[in-house]
């Protein structure tokens, strides 16, 4: 059957994307590759060490700290927040809450500011003259004002930081899904005499996880790209000893700072593959009470 358009029109289509994503994209991608086997030495001077930055990453001990630093931010954004972002929506879900279009606007807020301000702000707050380091000299005689929090809870700072900013965006996901539940689930488990735990461990959990894994797996990978917060809240480092050190930080310090393109690449690579298998392994787990 004739639909009357040329045989090449899809390709016309298609076109504008194709070209955009192999410019931005793709051969962006390649290229990285190709670096991440070279040793370079500003933009121009490089030679071909094959996996040479690959063996000396396995055995770099700031890469090493910089994972150790991220994986402990990552799991405070997911064992922390999370749970606040699930609790505040089942809290605001409830038709009996008063107010509840406002407070989700006021909770929600802290994602429409740009992180730079919220490293800044809190930078305020953390400070040796801060809010912060204060009320804790105030409430604790034992707390030495001379160290800031910063330089004492380097780790704790950021995922504060972070909490303040992501909690009530999660929190948006979380709501939507339980405003898909049905009710008549629900209804049934308390006609059969389930309290509210067994309700939510029954009916609210199910219906709500494919939600709540496309959540956890964002929440991962937005934890190991941190770079903005930590670079602007710890003064343009990784802290005191590299406290706050992440993988992004410390691909960005090699490639823009020491101007090593090439083990730069190596470290985004790395943590492509270690994103990849964390959405991997994710995507099993959620699929196994599927089957």
């Amino acid at each position: 059957m004739n639909s009357g358009y040329p045989k090449w029109a899809p390709y016309v289509l298609v076109a504008p994307f194709v070209t955009v994503f192999a410019v931005f994209m793709a051969y962006p991608m390649l290229y990285s590759a190709v670096m991440a086997m070279q040793q370079t030495y500003g933009a121009k001077a490089s030679q071909f060490v094959f996996l040479q930055n690959f063996e000396y990453l396995l055995s770099d001990p700031f890469f090493w700290k910089a994972v150790r630093n991220t994986f402990v931010f990552a799991a405070g954004s997911v064992l922390i927040q999370l749970p606040l972002s699930l609790g505040l929506a089942m809290l605001l879900n409830q038709p009996q809450v008063r107010g509840r279009v406002i407070f989700r606007l006021i909770f929600f807020s802290p994602a429409l500011v740009g992180t730079v301000f919220i490293a800044m702000m809190f930078g305020l707050m953390f400070n040796k003259q801060g809010l912060v380091n204060f009320t804790l000299h105030g409430l604790f005689s034992g707390f030495d004002p001379v160290y800031p929090w910063l330089e004492q809870f380097v780790m704790g700072s950021l995922i504060i930081a972070s909490l303040w900013q992501y909690v009530g965006f999660n929190m948006i996901y979380f709501l939507a899904a339980l405003q898909n539940v049905s009710r008549d689930l629900s209804e049934a488990a308390m006609v059969d005499g389930a309290g509210p735990f067994a309700r939510f461990r029954n009916v609210t959990i199910p219906a709500i996880r494919p939600v709540a894994s496309f959540v956890v797996l964002l929440s991962l990978i937005g934890s190991f790209q941190l770079f903005e917060l930590a670079w602007v809240l710890l003064n343009n480092s990784g802290g005191p000893n590299d406290q706050g050190l992440t993988v992004v930080m410390y691909l960005y310090q090699n490639g823009f700072i020491s101007f090593d393109l090439g083990y730069a690449s190596a470290i985004g690579w790395a943590l492509a593959i270690l994103l990849m298998g964390f959405a991997l392994v994710q995507h099993r787990v959620s699929t196994i009470g599927e089957n």
